[in-house]
């Protein structure tokens, strides 16, 4: 009867592959994913939060808008 408990392991596989942190390069952690840390983690949020990541707009694009619709 030990036989019919005994299982074969089944692989498990991670959801995500460990990337390393955006901030430090160490490995990132499921909890804090993509980041190793909640200290990581807050830095990148102060920077969104203080405007440090912004998408650049050129000029010509309202341009391109007023000669398009005329």
């Amino acid at each position: 009867m030990a036989g019919e408990d005994e299982r074969p392991m089944a692989k498990v596989e991670p959801l995500r592959k460990t990337r390393p942190c955006p901030e430090c390069s160490r490995p990132s952690t499921r909890e804090n994913y993509p980041f190793c840390s909640d200290r990581c983690r807050n830095l990148d949020l102060s920077r969104w939060l203080k405007g440090s990541y912004a998408i650049p707009v050129a000029e010509d694009e309202s341009k391109a808008e007023d000669d398009g619709r005329g």
